[in-house]
């Protein structure tokens, strides 16, 4: 559970049941979300079902570990995505919706999924990347202790790569 000044927030795996509500949150942000990533594409959200059913599948697998933040209403304010799990390393992704910006809710959602990845997951490090279009995602992971190891290239542009050692975490 996340505890910010005047809201609380549920940080859950992802099931079945949260379907509706990943749909209903991706379609409101969709226009946010493309100003600072590529869009998903409209057959992203005509499939929605199959490809929620997939990422079930993946993480059922153990291939990946998907969770969401789940306000008091039951909306989906945001997800943050543990992918490629392999030798104990993973890639951490993150969305949050436009309304919950700027309330500390990523900063605090992506120090929340580090702590299960290295105590329920076992994993040891953690990479990341952000668009250097998107200072405030840079932010974020450097305030939970990523640390950039690189550049790389983006749809939107130039971006960083970040890395974490879980143990310095």
């Amino acid at each position: 559970m996340i505890r910010l000044p005047d809201h609380t927030v549920t940080l859950e795996p992802m099931r079945a049941d949260h379907e509706d509500a990943l749909l209903a949150f991706e379609l409101e942000n969709r226009a946010y979300f493309a100003s600072w990533i590529w869009d998903r594409g409209d057959d992203y959200f005509a499939q929605f079902a199959t490809r929620h059913a997939a990422l079930l599948a993946e993480q059922e697998a153990g291939i990946c570990r998907f969770h969401v933040l789940v306000d008091s209403t039951g909306a989906v304010a945001g997800r943050v995505n543990l992918i490629d799990l392999e030798n104990v390393e993973a890639e951490l992704g993150y969305r949050i919706a436009e309304k919950w910006t700027g309330k500390g809710l990523a900063t605090a959602a992506v120090r929340a999924t580090i702590e299960i990845a290295a105590t329920e997951y076992g994993l040891t490090s953690l990479r990341a990347g952000a668009s250097d279009r998107n200072p405030a995602s840079q932010a974020v992971l450097t305030r939970a202790g990523f640390r950039p190891v690189g550049t790389s290239t983006t749809d939107l542009g130039p971006g960083k790569k970040y890395q974490l050692k879980l143990a310095d975490a």
